[in-house]
């Protein structure tokens, strides 16, 4: 696809990496196939190609409107079109710049919107102010209506050992040392994610230590449009980590494949900061999911575990693991060689809804999804007989929660597994 860029664009990064992703595109529509919301609404400009001819329109000169940034902000950034894609369409970098593209070019929101997108990002990502709200949350909890019930899970989901303290970390000291990135609100919401990935990795002899400095990995402010935003808390988690990263950590372990995948995109963010470049790249090459790291560890996983069948469990992959970091198969062969067998639901290669501040901005097209995402979800529990479903995200794991079956981070049922053989 040829692009003639405006003058406004034409010698900025952002003009010719957009020139550079739209080249690739060949109209081939199969990315349509793929996506969720295009699949709902069946308008085509809904679905990336649709998406990708506004971004050329912008690009070129052509002034968006509110129905061009409705468009874009529908998307779910969900990258399952680049799975899909045979031309290596970059999409995800591209509708981060035709969203601010539009942003900058289309009037102001309406004030509720404008009120609802400032509330998420001053909110979600200062975890002090975050972490009081959901404590105070869970006192009225009862009271709540189901959808926001769901998300103020209950401090410790049942399904786990009860022996097992969602606060309680290791203390020991081992040669071998990982950073982690405890995200902004998985600590105030489900604790044990980050608490049972230390307890896992110290039986494996790994040390896990976070940086107090460290802030939000960026993601949240950098999709709803403040990019500068975005990028200063990149800053900020280069400045945290890097003396850490000099005393020889081995990785920076990342237990929400939502902070994942940016944290893998520091390098690309800030190639064009001559301070930051360097460091960047360091860092996202460092940067890990946590299903990256153990199954290096098998071996020694499967001495303490063992590989004996254990009940088995329906898996439902992030989008931002399978399809932004391109990571598929790796959970569900570790928890195989442990013995715990692992069913994928059909349409699992399909967005849930949550999509990280979507079912707020979106909450209509978020519950489609999310019902469409249960019923398949609980038709394989009850295909495969299996009482519990995990995955690899603080959104999904919050966004799918439902009373009759828990919604796991699947980190937690290793965890479980080992606490059961030492007790």
């Amino acid at each position: 696809m040829q692009t003639q860029l405006a003058p406004q664009f034409a010698n900025t990064p952002e003009g010719i990496e957009a020139a550079r992703i739209l080249g690739k595109c060949v109209h081939c529509g199969f990315c349509t196939a793929t996506c969720p919301t295009y699949q709902i609404l069946g308008d085509e400009l809904d679905g990336p190609r649709g998406r990708i001819y506004l971004i050329k329109q912008i690009a070129e000169g052509q002034a968006p409107t509110e129905k061009t940034r409705l468009h874009l902000d529908r998307c779910l950034t969900c990258r399952n079109c680049e799975s899909t894609c045979p031309s290596g369409v970059q999409y995800g970098n591209l509708i981060d710049i035709g969203r601010k593209w539009a942003e900058e070019n289309t009037p102001e929101r309406p004030l509720g919107q404008r009120l609802t997108r400032w509330a998420l990002k001053e909110g979600l990502t200062k975890p002090a102010l975050f972490n009081s709200a959901m404590a105070l949350g869970r006192l009225v909890r009862p009271l709540m209506p189901s959808g926001v019930k769901r998300k103020i899970p209950e401090l410790k989901n049942k399904a786990l050992a009860a022996s097992t303290n969602p606060y309680t970390r290791p203390s020991a000291n081992h040669a071998r040392k990982m950073l982690l990135l405890e995200g902004c609100v998985q600590p105030g919401m489900l604790p044990n994610i980050n608490s049972a990935t230390a307890r896992v990795l110290d039986a494996l002899k790994i040390e896990l230590i976070s940086a107090p400095n460290a802030t939000c990995c960026g993601a949240l402010r950098y999709h709803l449009n403040d990019q500068s935003g975005g990028l200063d808390n990149a800053r900020q988690n280069i400045d945290a980590w890097w003396p850490l990263v000099d005393q020889g950590v081995e990785a920076i372990v990342m237990t929400g494949s939502g902070c994942g995948v940016m944290v893998k995109d520091y390098g690309h963010l800030l190639a064009n900061d001559l301070k930051y470049a360097e460091k960047a790249k360091i860092i996202s090459e460092l940067t890990k999911d946590i299903s990256e790291i153990l199954p290096s560890l098998q071996t020694e996983l499967v001495q303490l575990i063992g590989n004996d069948p254990k009940p088995g469990v329906v898996y439902h992959p992030p989008c931002t693991l399978q399809h932004g970091q391109q990571i598929r198969g790796k959970v569900e062969g570790l928890l195989s060689s442990i013995g715990i067998g692992v069913r994928l639901c059909a349409d699992s290669h399909l967005c849930c809804g949550s999509a990280g501040t979507y079912s707020v901005t979106q909450p209509e097209l978020s519950e489609q999804l999310r019902k469409n995402k249960l019923a398949h979800l609980n038709t394989a529990c009850e295909e495969f007989d299996a009482d519990v479903i995990v995955s690899g995200n603080i959104g999904c794991i919050t966004h799918l929660q439902q009373d009759n079956k828990p919604v796991l981070h699947w980190i937690e049922i290793v965890d479980q597994l080992l606490s059961k053989q030492a007790s």
